[in-house]
């Protein structure tokens, strides 16, 4: 086991592994923000857009989502956002 810990494939493949798990904590914490935002600011409403919202795995798209609940009024505006981004 040590002999392949110390392989340059193995240590390539965890590297990997470690960034995609990050990119996916960053993605789960920013759904987060956005789910409970979305139950603040627009209530049952918001829970059912947020299955759409949940779908996108671009982070910068999710980033500009939960950036823009901020100052959407409607679901409508909102949705306007993703859709053009994605």
């Amino acid at each position: 086991m040590a002999v392949l810990q110390e392989s340059p494939w193995y240590q390539q493949i965890l590297q990997e592994g470690v960034v995609i798990g990050e990119q996916r904590g960053e993605q789960r914490g920013i759904l987060s923000g956005i789910e409970l935002g979305l139950e603040l600011k627009f209530g049952e409403l918001g829970k059912e857009i947020f299955s759409e919202i949940n779908a996108i795995e671009n982070i910068q798209v999710l980033e500009t989502i939960l950036a823009s609940l901020k100052t959407v009024e409607t679901i409508e505006q909102l949705r306007q956002i993703y859709q053009n981004r994605e």
